[in-house]
């Protein structure tokens, strides 16, 4: 298993970044405010890597 890695926000950068780690096989958590927090549970967050 890979790093236990912190990303501060899921917007473009964070959420492109933190996936990019994630499919890496790091443990990736997203600190995200309550609004965004709702907004990823209810849709989740995709990323294409092409």
């Amino acid at each position: 298993m890979g790093s236990r890695i912190l990303v501060v926000g899921a917007g473009a950068v964070g959420g492109y970044f933190g996936a990019r780690m994630a499919s890496a096989g790091h443990d990736v958590t997203f600190l995200v405010r309550e609004r965004r927090r709702q907004q990823l549970r209810a849709e989740g967050l995709c990323v294409d890597f092409h």
